[in-house]
């Protein structure tokens, strides 16, 4: 079979670290990204006032992503004119500074220690097969790409060189990629992303390139959002390929799509994922929820009318369109009964496997559980 993993941001959220003396995140999630980099404007004397304005013209409830779309749509329409007082100039320069406040915040190391990433890379470098396994994720930091280097797994994003590593679409498109290869599409961009305009302001190309925190030059724009483009412009940009190999994947023969860190809030990824369950009944999607049913309303929604999604939440799940709790009774003697489910006292049983923490626990077991079989030699010569 074809696998495939979509990441959300629920995964670099389970990780915690050190911080004065307390735990955090490692990157935050998108409320705390955009607490973040609100309260950074909001103190910045040379954008508060500008950035207030931009803000009343959303609801409270905007996410840094809303503000984004907002902001580059406003570029496009604005011109050589002003809208609320925000000249195109201005605009472009609070652009800079979100991607650049953002970018602070989610290029983050991962810890030394064995994290979900890592043992998400030891099973696919360990596990035999004849696809390569996907990746997605609306995530813009690099934490999959630095796990899979640890692993020295070889990986292709859709970009090819060194320097200035450009877009090529006609290699996203070519299905003959070895098998102990990864894919990597990041459906939201990058942080190291970059689109370059001509003096037209028009798209000529985008690249991968090292991170710049320091002011873009001048015509190269950050790509770690989707902005509101014209359709010309949209079908060169990276969004809508990445985008193009979820449906592919879901649409061609049998197909398993395993979410983990994903709530099912983004509208354009679930059209993708749906459209692709229902033109091809033998693709399946396992959606790995962390905390109860009742946080993902629209996700059930969704899982009720398509029996392929199967939502797997604390403490419940919807399995063929039916939703139902998990059962009253423990199999405490199954080894994956702590790794995947456990039971306090007189608490319901609660499925663990929605905490990417938890999921790479569980990978790593089952990469172990490969060699069970297998009659070691008791000559310690022979040994390998």
């Amino acid at each position: 079979m074809r696998i495939a993993f979509l990441l959300g941001a629920g995964c670099p959220y389970s990780i915690q670290i050190d911080a004065d003396s307390a735990k955090k995140p490692l990157i935050p999630d998108i409320r705390g990204l955009t607490k973040y980099v609100s309260e950074k404007l909001s103190t910045d004397e040379r954008h508060k006032d500008n950035y207030q304005i931009l803000a009343n013209r959303l609801s409270e409830n905007a996410t840094i992503e809303d503000i984004l779309s907002h902001l580059r749509s406003l570029q496009d329409v604005v011109k050589k004119g002003d809208i609320d007082g925000l000249t195109e100039s201005i605009l472009a320069e609070l652009d800079t500074e979100i991607c650049k406040i953002t970018t602070q915040q989610v290029n983050a190391i991962l810890p030394e220690a064995d994290t979900p990433y890592h043992q998400l890379a030891k099973w696919i470098q360990g596990i035999p097969r004849a696809h390569p396994i996907e990746l997605f994720t609306p995530n813009y930091d690099l934490l999959i790409e630095q796990a899979l280097e640890k692993h020295k797994i070889p990986y292709f994003d859709g970009f090819v060189g060194a320097r200035q590593a450009f877009f090529d679409l006609t290699a996203m498109e070519n299905e003959t990629l070895p098998s102990r290869w990864a894919r990597l599409w990041k459906v939201h961009g990058s942080i190291n992303w970059w689109s370059i305009a001509n003096r037209e302001g028009e798209l000529e190309e985008v690249i991968r390139q090292e991170l710049h925190l320091e002011a873009n030059d001048e015509g190269k724009r950050q790509m770690i959002y989707p902005s509101h483009l014209k359709y010309a412009q949209s079908r060169r940009m990276p969004y809508l390929a990445m985008q193009d190999r979820l449906r592919a994947f879901l649409s061609r023969g049998q197909a398993v799509l395993f979410t983990c860190g994903y709530s099912f809030i983004d509208q354009h990824l679930n059209e993708v994922i749906l459209n692709g369950l229902r033109s091809n009944p033998t693709a399946v999607c396992f959606a790995l929820l962390y905390g109860p049913k009742s946080n993902y309303p629209e996700a059930i929604k969704k899982a009720k009318l398509h029996p392929n999604l199967s939502l797997l939440a604390g403490d419940g799940a919807v399995l063929g369109g039916i939703e139902s709790s998990w059962h009253v009774d423990e199999q405490t003697s199954h080894p994956l009964h702590d790794v995947s489910v456990k039971k306090d006292g007189e608490m319901p049983i609660e499925f663990l496997l929605g905490d990417f923490i938890h999921f790479g626990n569980f990978l790593d077991l089952q990469l172990g559980k490969q060699f069970d079989h297998v009659n070691l030699p008791t000559d310690n010569s022979e040994a390998i």
